[in-house]
């Protein structure tokens, strides 16, 4: 993808501003955070693999890796108007072979959000494809793939992650525009779930698409925005961390990391992981017959 001089420019502008973003934390910060915090704009990205999926993949959402096996959920839109359309949860190999999936939803509830692994459920938010709408929370068993409802609930919820820390899950509204937060049961349930409060998120340069806690009360956002400037129009993804006790913004990159389709790579799911010389990140950018893009970085 070839930018023109304003979108260097202007993306260019964002990474000086954001890039160094730090604050301090009472605990220490697992390796992961550290090294995700040790990022810049200098930073280098190289591509390592390209693994085409070798299944209709629709419109994917979210993804965790857990082992060497990959969860992805994703909507398939039928009549969007008319409130009709299917959500999935994929499981795939690292060749990017479909192994099995699930169907999650119900009715014009359809639409599966970002997705997060706790080390025994995938948690699973499955919305209405519109705002302000109607959404059921599923946590589902790797393993078997059961899928068991934990809680409804009165808006759109297009993400969410388990804080194991605090035994909390904490849910992202359409456009990530509003922060939600739920106390887990003993039992693995939602005593109240509409006593989730209404927290707005003050950071605007990125919604996020897909988030995933990674310990120290953060979770990692992946997600873009679009920005116009007269007939130009920028796509520009990025990664934030999120302080879930404050719901600020800990730590912002954007990245100008783009597909052969001139998509972010953030526009869709992502997963990251440690390596014992920086990060690897695991991006499926676009829709139907998508291409999983491996990404290191030191």
């Amino acid at each position: 993808m070839i930018l023109n001089p304003y979108c260097r420019w202007f993306i260019s502008l964002l990474l000086l501003i954001s890039g160094g973003n730090s604050s301090a934390y009472p605990f220490p910060d697992s390796t992961l955070i550290v090294k995700i915090r040790q990022l810049t704009p200098a930073s280098t990205w190289q591509q390592v693999g390209s693994i085409p999926l070798d299944f209709p993949a629709h419109h994917p959402q979210g993804m965790v890796k857990i082992g060497s096996y990959f969860f992805m959920s994703s909507v398939e839109v039928i009549d969007r108007a008319n409130g009709i359309g299917r959500g999935y949860l994929f499981k795939f190999d690292q060749t990017g072979k479909l192994l099995t999936r699930i169907q999650l939803g119900e009715g014009a509830i359809y639409h599966p959000g970002g997705i997060d692994f706790d080390g025994q459920y995938i948690w699973v938010p499955v919305a209405e494809y519109r705002p302000h709408s109607k959404s059921i929370v599923y946590k589902v068993d790797p393993t078997s793939l059961k899928a068991i409802e934990v809680f409804r609930f009165d808006d759109h919820i297009g993400g969410i992650v388990h804080n194991t820390d605090t035994h909390q899950l904490h849910g992202v509204s359409w456009g990530s525009r509003t922060y939600y937060d739920w106390s887990l049961t003993g039992k693995g349930g939602v005593d109240n779930p509409k006593n989730a409060g209404a927290i707005r998120n003050p950071s605007y340069y990125i919604d996020y698409q897909d988030c995933h806690y990674v310990g120290n009360h953060q979770m990692l956002c992946g997600g873009l925005k679009s920005y116009a400037q007269g007939s130009t129009l920028i796509r520009l993804g990025g990664l934030e961390l999120v302080d879930l006790r404050t719901h600020q913004p800990a730590f912002q990159l954007p990245l100008p990391l783009y597909a052969p389709s001139g998509r972010p790579m953030t526009q869709n799911p992502f997963w990251v992981e440690a390596t014992t010389t920086g990060l690897r990140v695991y991006f499926v950018p676009d829709d139907d017959r998508a291409t999983m893009f491996v990404y290191e970085v030191r």
